[in-house]
């Protein structure tokens, strides 16, 4: 399954990437993303990941580990699936873009999300359904954040 979002915000990449650089902002803003912790287990920095879909009286969930696999100065982050239990497990992959798309005194960005995933459980039918739905709620949220001037952890505007 590939998952391809985008999103025009109303401010810079600068006040757009502390809610998308670590994925322990995500809870926030998109209910997709249930609960997440820090993971000092391995030697790179990762995140524990709980992913919950609920469909009526039902939830379907995952844990994923999570580490940041590329990042850089030009707003592209990637997160990558890499648990340490040795067993083969589905490919997770979560890719963030956010580029400047404003002019001066005209802050905007674009950014480009792509989720994509190998395994069938949170693929087809309903469970994809729901899992649109839900970005489309996300999306708003995340506006509403940016828009009012908010960064992750901070109570009051910037």
């Amino acid at each position: 399954m590939k998952i391809v979002v985008e999103l025009e915000l109303p401010a810079d990449p600068d006040d757009v990437l502390p809610w998308v650089e670590s994925l322990d902002t995500y809870p926030t803003w998109t209910s997709l993303v249930h609960r997440v912790a820090v993971d000092a287990t391995g030697s790179e920095p990762a995140w524990i990941v709980e992913l919950r879909a609920r469909i009526g009286p039902l939830a379907r969930s995952k844990r994923l580990r999570m580490v940041r696999a590329a990042t850089g100065t030009d707003g592209h982050l990637r997160f990558e699936r890499a648990e340490l239990d040795g067993r083969d497990h589905g490919h997770w992959e979560f890719d963030v873009r956010c580029t400047s798309t404003g002019s001066p005194g005209s802050p905007r960005s674009q950014l480009a999300v792509v989720l994509a995933y190998d395994g069938a459980n949170w693929a087809g039918g309903i469970v994809e359904r729901t899992l649109q739905d839900e970005i489309e709620r996300s999306k708003e949220r995340l506006t509403e954040l940016v828009s009012a001037g908010r960064l992750p952890g901070v109570d009051g505007k910037k």
